[in-house]
């Protein structure tokens, strides 16, 4: 089952930060993977500042990735999140970048190309 590592970098501004929950979709050219949960036990993912590396394996191969979704579902209260870029590794070890550089807000899926 092909893997691809997914980097997700959270701007350093006051209240970048996040708590709520963030899910990921890989669009292929071959196909689309599930809806993934980034989300390390035990850690406190999407903090200001921080590059946080997640694993997302998939059932069959997606071919070359064309968007990512990214999804913020409300975890306790109102929170907004600004998302620098996404960078995902491939199986074969090709890395693209999606950038975004903006503010998040409310429960959205937003859908970020190749850039």
């Amino acid at each position: 089952m092909p893997s691809y590592t997914v980097t997700v970098a959270t701007g350093s501004q006051w209240f970048a930060g996040t708590d709520d929950y963030v899910y990921l979709t890989l669009q292929g050219t071959a196909g689309c993977s599930e809806r993934h949960l980034l989300d390390k036990p035990f850690y406190n993912d999407f903090e200001r500042g921080a590059v946080d590396s997640y694993d997302v394996t998939v059932e069959e191969d997606l071919g070359e990735i064309q968007l990512i979704k990214i999804e913020k579902r409300k975890y306790w209260y109102k929170d907004d999140w600004y998302l620098k870029y996404i960078t995902v590794k491939t199986p074969v070890g090709d890395y693209l970048e999606f950038p975004c550089y903006r503010w998040i807000t409310d429960e959205k899926e937003i859908v970020l190309r190749d850039g």
